[in-house]
């Protein structure tokens, strides 16, 4: 744990029971940098101590201590301007000062924490304890996150879905999967079957896609990022010819589903095929997936 080497105090945050947790290790994608935060339940109490030691022995005066709990949409291009959908504050300490190491308690009972945590790749949605140390110059501020998971049931209507993608007169191909919904550690079961092939087929790859709008429409803006893309056929099919899909999704960097999110963004995750064929022109067609986390997992 690091410190802030300027400030006349030390400051430390420490959840209860944080040793016995579940740690994620999440990734910014634009820094590569990780950071490790303990996994709290949607509803779960979050209780701690913050402990405050002077250095160097000096008195450290101060116009109070204040901890709270935040949960805020964080975006990368513009951090100085976090969406705060919670916020709830204790104070620690009236007016005073600081000359030994103090230790103060708090907790924030039964807070619930609505959304699922997400490290994007221009939005963050980030639940974390701050504790400021108000003074007449400088004020010092200490934060620490948490992780979050919100566990649903399986979605209704999850019946087998089925798409075609085809071109008059010269292909035509049914592509079916066994449903619409997949809980994190599912498997997607499938098939693909040639109806019509009078094109000259090279390969066919799978892919799953996961889209990141950030705004509301028309004002909003989205990127994409493949999670995965492998080869399921090499060579030309002929008419009849099936191809199962059997796709394993535990391996793989998947988030739930996440629809208009305080209104301020969406992660999607789309199934993507896409046929080449041997002049390197693509055909493709693709589907949105519905991704949840499952509390038997």
């Amino acid at each position: 744990m690091s410190f802030f080497s300027q400030a006349p105090v030390e400051i430390e945050i420490k959840f209860d029971g944080e040793e016995a947790r579940q740690i994620i290790d999440t990734k910014d994608k634009d820094k590569n940098t990780h950071h490790l935060a303990p996994l709290y339940g949607a509803d779960e109490t979050v209780k701690g101590s913050v402990i405050i030691r002077p250095r160097d022995g000096r008195k450290v005066e101060h116009t109070g201590i204040k901890v709270q709990f935040i949960g805020a949409i964080e975006f990368k291009e513009d951090k100085s301007q976090p969406n705060e959908f919670i916020s709830w504050a204790r104070e620690l300490a009236a007016p005073g000062e600081v000359r030994h190491a103090e230790t103060y308690t708090f907790e924030f009972k039964n807070v619930e924490k609505q959304f699922e945590s997400y490290n994007g790749l221009s939005v963050k949605l980030r639940y974390f304890v701050r504790v400021t140390m108000f003074r007449r110059m400088n004020d010092i501020v200490r934060e620490k996150d948490l992780w979050v998971y919100q566990y649903k049931p399986e979605p209704e209507g999850t019946a087998m879905v089925r798409m075609d993608v085809g071109i008059e007169d010269c292909m035509h191909i049914e592509c079916e999967y066994s449903k619409s919904n997949f809980h994190l550690k599912d498997v997607i079961i499938g098939r693909i079957y040639f109806t019509l092939v009078r094109l000259k087929l090279k390969h066919m790859e799978l892919s799953l896609i996961r889209k990141e709008s950030v705004g509301v429409p028309p004002n909003n803006t989205s990127q994409t990022e493949t999670v995965v893309r492998f080869e399921i056929m090499d060579g030309a099919p002929v008419k009849g010819e099936t191809i199962p899909i059997r796709l394993f999704l535990s391996g793989f960097d998947l988030v739930p589903t996440m629809r208009d999110v305080n209104k301020k963004f969406s992660v999607r995750t789309y199934l993507s095929f896409v046929l080449v064929d041997d002049a390197g022109r693509r055909y493709f067609k693709q589907r949105e997936i519905g991704i949840y986390r499952s509390s038997e997992e």
